[in-house]
């Protein structure tokens, strides 16, 4: 390996990232860090190309992940989304680092959306990361598995948007809709269902108990307020509103913001209803332990007219044995 400079910085956070993440000639607009002797050091400086032989002596030397310094984290984040089509196509990339990549590149867009919401390029950057995702997942079972070993199983707003993306293109597959746009509406949906809860403080967000009645009405707002700044950007197709204002209404009547029949709901507000309350359930949060898989199911089913039954029961088949068999 070329030897790093002997340059280490104590007092900035650092990131770890995949070496599998670069591209060979990209030019980076970051520096790189390697850890030798458990002090990270500066390995590569901003604007060197990123050769093949640069990644060959890594890989000699058993190095398959880098790290760039905090402050460097939106410029990396731009350039994973420019080229995540070009990594997740790359053979010579392992399927499970593929969904590594994705999953953190999707988290990362997630919190710029929530962090600015309104701003329209967040809202464009969501539309291609879907695409890459449909695409992605439409591989087959185990493209969807190898993302659902690396899903968080610690609840934030980021990670739970990316989940529930995941698994509503999942099951839309799985109930036989391939069609591109189909998948694409439905995908954009699910991943800014939640948008509208930028507007709800943190102090509610994370508050370690059940919400309080008042509390709760604040929180029932947030498909509407998703709704208003999605119009806000004019960014998303007219059908991929209904997931975000649909979510969380119920065909049992305990529903919200509206409190519509299941008849009433759009097919991408069914999907995306299932597999929100059931990663809501499954993931843990400050007040609430995670529940098993079919525990979670369980009591979905108990209370299974809140939820379209054809879709319910499709994502039973889509978690069990021989889900998502599209090959």
């Amino acid at each position: 390996m070329s030897s790093p400079v002997t340059q280490t910085k104590t007092d900035v956070r650092f990131m770890p990232i995949y070496l599998d993440s670069l591209r060979v000639d990209s030019v980076l607009d970051f520096e790189l860090y390697i850890k030798i002797n458990r002090n990270l050091v500066l390995y590569r400086s901003v604007d060197l190309p990123f050769t093949e032989r640069t990644r060959q002596k890594l890989l000699e030397n058993r190095v398959d992940r880098l790290y760039i310094t905090s402050d460097c984290t939106e410029k990396y984040q731009h350039y994973i989304e420019q080229n995540l089509g070009k990594i997740l196509e790359d053979p010579s990339i392992r399927e499970t680092k593929k969904a590594g990549i994705l999953y953190e590149t999707s988290t990362g867009l997630i919190k710029d959306v929530l962090s600015n919401p309104t701003y329209g390029d967040n809202i464009r950057r969501s539309k291609d990361l879907v695409a890459n995702t449909v695409g992605y997942i439409l591989k087959g079972r185990e493209a969807f598995h190898n993302l659902l070993k690396i899903t968080s199983f610690d609840y934030y707003t980021y990670t739970h948007s990316v989940n529930v993306c995941t698994f509503a293109i999942a099951l839309a597959q799985q109930m036989g809709y391939h069609d591109p746009q189909f998948l694409h509406e439905l995908g954009v949906g699910a991943l800014l269902h939640d948008i509208g809860k930028s507007k709800i403080s943190e102090r509610i967000l994370n508050k370690r108990s059940a919400l309080n009645a008042t509390e709760f009405e604040i929180m029932k707002k947030h498909p509407k307020w998703g709704v208003e700044i999605l119009s806000e950007t004019d960014e998303i197709s007219s059908a991929s509103y209904y997931p975000v204002l649909q979510h969380h209404e119920r065909g049992d009547g305990n529903g919200y913001p509206n409190n519509i029949s299941l008849d009433e709901m759009h097919i991408y507000s069914k999907i995306v209803s299932i597999v929100d309350s059931f990663d809501a359930m499954t993931t843990e949060r400050v007040y609430q332990h995670a529940m098993e898989t079919y525990p979670a199911i369980k009591v979905m089913f108990s209370v299974s007219e809140a939820y379209d039954e054809n879709c319910l029961r499709a994502f039973v088949e889509l978690m069990g044995p021989k889900g998502l068999q599209l090959a």
